[in-house]
């Protein structure tokens, strides 16, 4: 198709469809990509009119769009990272520090409220990482009575933190993670 001086070339922006799907579809090999790719060459050329010259190829102008457009999106996702899950994005993530202070003090409220033998036996094991043994040795009760403790203790603090069974506690105090890590989910 000639161009003249008279002729704008967004007229004869259609004409030209056909053959840039085809190319499109020849890169992408995928049909709504080819139609993403086109349409996206389309509005591009269209935006940018200005700086085609007058008398020049049109289809060449427009192909060379559409190979730079499909070349440009094409490096941006080789430098992403899939995450349709969002598994990598969560790992990234940081939560506010406010949100850990505000359950953290929720926390200490609540631990304060356990009798001593349960604070004691959750900070020994939980927070301590001290196995049920070496917490019944220092302590002198069996190691049954550690567990029982240590257990009725977490289950009072996911009460009074009025945790329902399975529900996650967003804390990030690695102490206070450890204390409740045996009886419930903990989102870090």
């Amino acid at each position: 198709m000639k161009n003249t001086a008279a002729t704008d070339p967004r007229d004869q922006l259609v004409d030209h469809l056909p053959a840039l799907r085809a190319f499109a579809l020849s890169l992408t090999r995928e049909g709504a990509s080819a139609d993403d790719l086109v349409q996206d060459t389309i509005v591009k050329a269209w935006t940018n009119m200005d700086k085609f010259q007058a008398g020049t190829n049109l289809r060449a102008w427009l192909f060379t769009i559409l190979r730079n457009t499909f070349y440009s999106a094409r490096r941006k996702t080789k430098r992403e990272v899939s995450d349709s899950d969002g598994i990598h994005a969560a790992r990234q993530a940081t939560r506010p520090d406010h949100d850990g202070r505000l359950a953290l003090k929720d926390f200490r409220v609540a631990f304060a409220q356990l009798p001593d033998e349960q604070r004691e036996a959750l900070i020994l094991v939980g927070a301590s990482g001290f196995s049920y043994e070496e917490a019944a040795d220092m302590t002198g009760v069996a190691i049954g009575t550690v567990k029982s403790r240590a257990n009725r203790g977490r289950r009072k603090l996911a009460e009074l933190l009025h945790l329902e069974k399975g529900e996650e506690m967003d804390m990030t105090d690695q102490a206070t993670l450890a204390v409740m890590a045996s009886s419930h989910t903990i989102a870090r």
